[in-house]
């Protein structure tokens, strides 16, 4: 194999170990070198060169970032993408010096607005932190105090950067204003677990803006938020940086949300800078094969299990201080010879459309032609690793079952194996009645994934407990499964209807005890679901090992000793240990990282092609529900408003609340689906739902009192297709054709 034609390599970074060392007087360093750095870096926010950061663990130095260079302009948006342990939050905590007891900076240099932050000393590190930089973080609810009212929460961080108490409770709903919280006076007295995700998410933007930083780093700020929360939140950031002209450095997993928010991406892999360039030349065309491989990890705009398996990443990040002689990926990639495994790429650079474009690759022009590691849907057989749980090849994938569009003929009819009918739940709560469902009537076919969608608080999870029997729905609400009433508690069913309905929750920790290896977990789950003992179970056991591509050598781990990803696995393992006839997913895949996401996504539609099993899937990402889904039921303050086969709910007519979150969802071109609807206020509380049409308080199509004072009926839109609004389906259709025209 050939190197690359062209393409300059620029040279190593070095040490800086003596600058970190050096006094507040001590003159500049040398400049920067041509790429990833400012000749004079006191022209920008964030400045990054050659930092090494080790952990000591186990009385070993173990490297976690090596040589990483960056620089964020002034007024610019960074984003810095990798799976989970490349690095990526230890790059933010080392820029405000705040790492770990056992961590530190063994070489390089950070400095934000031309200041080196380790020559500072105590007092002038807490002015910087003070006035120049703010951080959010992922999960708000954990960076904000339970016990104190926003009032007082927002205040102190005016207090940090000297303003009074007095002061700074006068300049706090200005501040909340700026945040756009309406009725900030309102907001103030309030605690934050009686705001939603989204509002406390404001609120940690606000302290973060207190200061007025002139750089803001966000850890993933909207993972785990509804698509319209997550669109509001970004919208929020892109305009206070346009305001403030604050530079952003943002961290996440989302690669479609750095394609939204930021000019220039950088690419983590095991603590390494593979790549960096303008987001539009790096998403358009990667140039190292680990970005190539996120990219084709993501189920973009109208991908479907049934026509393409997902592509993933093969193997796993090397392990804290590993560093082998080559290159840092080539076990894991496939373009890789003998080359890579003995010499370390240089960071070779080249002209894109929209600046200077770096990959650490030796073929960084042939990147773009990976081979996949997944075959897809209608190649698919026993050669691509797909193995059924009796431990035989799955065959279920070979060209002879595609239809001759391409898709897939799958073991699905047109069976119901489930109905639900107006099936209702109301909890009292401290004397009041809340209607948490509202009368959903629903049905799931054999071989089916029907995907629930809707902002937080909408059901959801809910209905799913009702489905499951772990809570008891209301007088006259209808289960059925087969045909024959399924009892409303777990606890009053036999054993064959408890094993044909199982679950995967969201938090894999939730369903896995710490204190047994991975064998027990799941041999404990076949002897009270399978009814299995002895060698029976022990083979059974090994196809499912097999079944959900678990290596043999976590049999005997802790589940602390997992990744995500294999925690995940081992809870899908238990799910199928009694041959399941419904699983019911709650967000399996949120807290994933796209490579793992993809692996999972295709463990479970070749699960459900191999045994004919259906699911219902619960998700807030439309991508990932899109993929997955063959029909989609749209919730919203717990009544269903649109259900119908997924690429009619998508492609439309779709109702006014549908459309509204499908636009809100981003793409990897920087662009919503469609128009963005921005839709204003919270959801009502389900304690007072609105009369007439739920969603009329919200509504941009609303045309009058007609939505306010009667609830609308179901309409047809064709093949299944039903949507709950007083607007005829043809005139939706014809309003939605002009909003995407504009």
């Amino acid at each position: 194999m050939n190197g690359p034609t062209s393409g300059t390599p620029t040279g190593s970074r070095g040490s800086l170990q003596n600058d970190a060392q050096a006094s507040p007087s001590t003159p500049p360093p040398a400049p920067f070198p041509t790429f990833g750095a400012a000749k004079n870096d006191r022209a920008d926010a964030l400045a990054i060169v050659g930092l090494t950061v080790t952990y000591r663990i186990r009385g070993r130095d173990r490297e976690v970032l090596h040589d990483v260079s960056l620089r964020v302009r002034r007024g610019e948006a960074y984003g810095l993408v990798g799976e989970s342990g490349c690095g990526k939050s230890t790059v933010a905590m080392a820029t405000l010096r705040y790492l770990p007891r056992n961590g530190k900076v063994k070489a390089g240099r950070i400095s934000i607005g031309g200041e080196d932050v380790h020559a500072l000393d105590a007092d002038r590190l807490r002015v910087m932190r003070a006035n120049a930089i703010s951080m959010v973080y992922q999960d708000p609810a954990r960076a904000l105090n339970p016990s104190l009212t926003v009032a007082r929460q927002v205040a102190e961080a005016f207090e940090a950067a000297g303003a009074s108490r007095t002061d700074a409770l006068a300049r706090t709903p200005d501040l909340l204003r700026r945040v756009r919280i309406a009725e900030p006076e309102r907001v103030m007295e309030s605690f934050p677990h009686q705001l939603s995700g989204g509002m406390q998410q404001r609120i940690v933007i606000a302290m973060a803006l207190a200061s007025n930083p002139a750089l803001l780093i966000l850890d993933e700020p909207t993972t785990g938020l509804d698509a319209t929360v997550e669109a509001e939140v970004l919208d929020l950031i892109a305009q206070l940086r346009a305001e403030l002209d604050m530079a952003v450095l943002f961290i996440s997993h989302n690669l479609a949300v750095i394609g939204q928010m930021c000019e220039r991406v950088g690419v983590l892999y095991a603590g390494r800078l593979v790549e960096e360039g303008a987001t539009r030349d790096v998403f358009t065309r990667p140039r190292h094969p680990y970005t190539v491989g996120l990219l084709r990890c993501l189920p973009a705009s109208g991908r479907s299990k049934d026509l393409d398996r997902l592509d993933t990443i093969a193997g796993q990040l090397p392990s804290p201080g590993e560093a082998p002689p080559g290159c840092i990926y080539a076990d894991r990639c496939r373009l890789a010879d003998e080359r890579c495994r003995r010499e370390a790429p240089p960071p070779w650079r080249v002209n894109a459309p929209h600046g200077e474009q770096m990959a650490r690759c030796h073929y960084h022009e042939r990147a773009i032609e990976l081979p996949r590691a997944t075959t897809r849907v209608t190649d698919a057989n026993g050669a691509d690793g797909t193995r059924g749980m009796n431990g035989t090849n799955d065959t279920s994938g070979t060209a002879a079952n595609a239809n001759g569009d391409g898709t897939l003929e799958r073991p699905r009819d047109d069976t119901l194996i489930l109905r639900a009918e107006r099936i209702s739940k109301t909890f009292h709560v401290g004397g009041t009645t809340v209607r948490a469902v509202d009368a959903v009537s629903l049905d799931l076919a054999a071989g089916e994934t029907l995907g629930l969608v809707g902002e937080s608080g909408s059901g959801k999870t809910t209905l799913a407990k009702l489905l499951l029997g772990l809570i008891a729905p209301d007088e006259g609400s209808v289960i059925e499964l087969d045909g024959a009433p399924l009892p409303p508690r777990v606890t009053a069913r036999n054993d064959d209807q408890v094993k044909s309905l199982q679950i995967v929750f969201q938090n894999p920790d939730s369903a896995l005890n710490r204190a047994h290896p991975v064998k027990r977990l799941i041999g404990r789950a076949l002897s009270r679901l399978g009814s299995l003992h002895g060698p029976a179970r022990e083979a059974r056991l090994n196809a499912l090992i097999e079944a959900v591509r678990l290596p043999d050598r976590y049999l005997d781990a802790r589940t602390r000793q997992l990744s995500g990803g294999l925690k995940q696995r081992v809870a899908i393992a238990q799910a199928f240990a009694g041959n399941p006839r419904i699983v019911v997913c709650d967000e399996p895949t949120s807290a994933l990282d796209v490579s793992v996401q993809a692996a999972i996504l295709n463990l479970l539609a070749d699960l459900q092609r191999e045994h004919g099993v259906s699911y219902v899937f619960i998700s807030h990402d439309l991508h990932v529900v899109r993929y997955l889904s063959d029909r989609i039921a749209v919730l919203y303050v717990g009544r269903l408003l649109e259900v119908g086969p997924a690429a009619a709910v998508f492609d439309g007519p779709h109702h006014p609340y549908t459309e509204a979150l499908i636009s809100s969802v981003p793409a990897l071109d920087g662009r919503s689906q469609g128009k963005r609807i921005r839709l204003s206020g919270d959801p009502p509380s389900a304690a007072s739902p609105p009369s007439g049409c739920v969603f009329h308080t919200r509504c941009p199509r609303k045309i009058g009192a007609l939505c306010e004072q009667e609830d609308p009926p179901f309409t047809d839109a064709g093949d299944g297709h039903r949507i709950r609004c007083h607007i005829p389906v043809a005139e939706l259709r014809a309003l939605q054709n002009v909003t995407r025209e504009r």
